[in-house]
């Protein structure tokens, strides 16, 4: 069973609730819809929760989410932003309980100010129903523990882009940080004039006992999900940027310290790299 299936069978409160009226139909969840794809169920009601009433514009209006969503700021971000966009076909509407919206409010708000959109009026919390009524409620300590814990995003100020000068002082960079990883950044087609990116990183140095090569490029990206505004500085309009990223790891997530412009031509980070097996840091 799919994690939202799960949740669904779990967390709903036993009440009455909205009543659906004779207005309201079932629909497939469209396949472009990226935000629902994976959301455990295939029908949705229209008009949903947020008063829209045709699925083209219940697709234009849910793409700008699934950035957010994205950045995986809260394990229920999806199930609640969905549960509005795309409520599920049951003969009553079933809203996300009040605690469920600041659950995800509290840890999503700021990944969403950091790429430059507050929190709306139309997600005020108070809108939705307590957890005493029926609704879609946060879940239970007993079933909290099949969620991945989401780490407190950083939103940084965009660090300034640099080139690199000498393989000393690369090595020298490598000993300031714990980390260094070779990324490349382009801009992904998307529709709805939505901005998406590819983000395909390389770890070439990590302190051994801090992150994992995998998990180090999973915060990387992570990072520029995030802090959206560098990602758009450092992206040509054209072709595919690559940035030689080095920073430290904090309780999972990465602060970038230091970015430098890296020309396809350069061999100074490979060797770099190389040499770094037998340096040791004073």
């Amino acid at each position: 069973m799919r994690l939202a299936a799960f949740i669904l069978a779990f967390a709903l409160r036993p009440a009455g609730g909205v009543d659906i009226g004779l207005s309201t139909k079932c629909v497939a969840i469209p396949e472009e819809m990226a935000l629902c794809r994976d959301i455990g169920y295939s029908e949705m009601r229209l008009p949903n929760l947020m008063g829209h009433t045709g699925l083209a514009e219940v697709v234009q209006k849910s793409a700008a989410w699934h950035r957010l969503v994205s950045t995986a700021c809260h394990p229920l971000a999806s199930l609640f932003l969905c549960s509005l966009f795309a409520p599920v076909c049951l003969d009553t509407f079933v809203q996300p309980c009040r605690s469920m919206c600041v659950a995800v409010r509290d840890s999503c708000a700021p990944v969403s100010e950091c790429q430059g959109h507050p929190w709306p009026s139309s997600l005020d919390c108070d809108r939705f129903p307590a957890d005493e009524d029926t609704c879609l409620a946060s879940l239970g300590k007993e079933y909290k523990r099949g969620l991945r814990a989401s780490p407190k995003p950083i939103c940084q100020t965009c660090p300034a882009i640099d080139e690199l000068l000498t393989r000393k002082k690369v090595l020298d960079i490598f000993c300031i940080d714990n980390f260094a990883a070779k990324v490349k950044l382009s801009r992904k087609r998307s529709a709805f004039h939505v901005q998406e990116y590819n983000i395909d990183c390389q770890v070439e140095f990590i302190n051994q006992g801090l992150l994992l090569p995998y998990d180090a490029c999973s915060a990387i990206k992570q990072w520029f999900l995030i802090n959206e505004n560098c990602t758009r500085q450092m992206i040509h309009a054209h072709c595919p940027m690559v940035y030689l990223i080095v920073g430290t790891a904090e309780e999972g997530n990465v602060l970038v310290n230091q970015v430098y412009h890296w020309q396809k031509w350069d061999y100074r980070l490979t060797l770099a790299t190389w040499k770094w097996r037998h340096r040791k840091c004073v």
